[in-house]
């Protein structure tokens, strides 16, 4: 499904994970330009809702004017903390029947070079999923000690030269601040000796980079651990991600929910005293090779789903 320049990845799986009832309520966690919300919303009847949230303001701009007559969505520009409070306003608690996280960055935002989310555009090392607020990758990048960015890079990158971009960066900021994408990714290749096949040397980095100044990975923590109290029992929840940093943390997530309480192993217990508060449903799915072929930025897309218990949380 393409809406001004963006395909939403694996469409058709998550509608068919979310198992979606005329009169549900769901939730779109990462709006985007609406391709999942849409692709809900046709499934839907008259009692029907979707509640959108995304911290792109463009994307709630497009949001707005694309759904402006449409009363069963409602959407708000929010980051994935805001959503407990948002579904509470609502009065919408464990009445959510199904929620869809789509995690990485849309093609408009890559598509746009004053985003500064391109490596392969020039544009403001920017990077910021909502440009109205936070700090900047320039910004960042002025004043973060060489341990630290060595520490970022490794970590939020799985970048095997981070001690040579790190000492790179902090040299090159010393005679002129690094205010392009275009520098910074220029600087990068001279450091690293030998690019993956089919990546920029600057991939890692840049990932790295944007996951830390929107903190994407405490805001997935946060909504994880929030899921017991969002879902209602036999909610559908879908999360698509887009690298291993992401993936992991799902799974492990996933995997702690299904697996239930844990007790010591010599310990004899029976089957309802493990209480799981998630049930695992199906395999992992990646996108069809006709997918891929059509849209290439699904190709490294992995999508999870499991199904919400009636046993109390307790895995987080």
């Amino acid at each position: 499904m393409s809406t001004a320049g963006h395909t939403s990845v694996m469409v058709k799986e998550v509608v068919e994970a979310l198992n979606i009832r005329p009169d549900g309520t769901y939730v779109d966690a990462t709006f985007g330009r609406g391709g999942h919300t849409r692709a809900i919303l046709e499934c839907l009847g008259p009692a029907g809702r979707v509640l959108a949230i995304d911290r792109d303001p463009d994307a709630c701009r497009y949001g707005h004017e694309v759904f402006a007559n449409e009363p069963r969505m409602l959407l708000v520009q929010a980051r994935f903390s805001d959503l407990a409070a948002i579904i509470e306003r609502e009065g919408l608690r464990q009445r959510i029947t199904g929620m869809v996280f789509d995690l990485g960055v849309s093609s408009p935002q890559l598509d746009h070079a004053s985003r500064g989310f391109s490596f392969q555009k020039q544009g403001p090392l920017d990077m910021r999923m909502d440009f109205s607020t936070g700090e900047t990758v320039a910004d960042w990048l002025s004043a973060v000690e060489e341990a630290e960015l060595v520490r970022v890079l490794r970590e939020l990158g799985e970048e095997r030269y981070a001690k040579r971009i790190a000492r790179a960066v902090v040299g090159a900021r010393g005679h002129v601040p690094l205010t392009t994408t275009t520098e910074l990714a220029a600087l990068i290749s001279q450091c690293v000796p030998t690019a993956e096949p089919g990546k920029h040397p600057a991939t890692r980095t840049f990932q790295a980079l944007r996951i830390k100044v929107n903190g994407e990975l405490d805001e997935l923590d946060v909504i994880l651990s929030q899921i017991e109290s969002l879902l209602s029992v036999n909610g559908r929840l879908v999360v698509i991600s887009f690298h291993s940093l992401e993936d992991r943390r799902v799974k492990h997530f996933f995997r702690r929910c299904a697996r239930g309480d844990r007790y010591p192993p010599d310990l004899p217990i029976t089957r309802d005293q493990i209480r799981p508060t998630l049930r695992l449903v199906g395999k992992l799915l990646r996108p069809t090779r006709e997918e891929v072929d059509l849209n290439p930025r699904a190709r490294s897309a992995v999508m999870r789903v499991a199904e919400r218990t009636a046993e109390k949380m307790s895995c987080v």
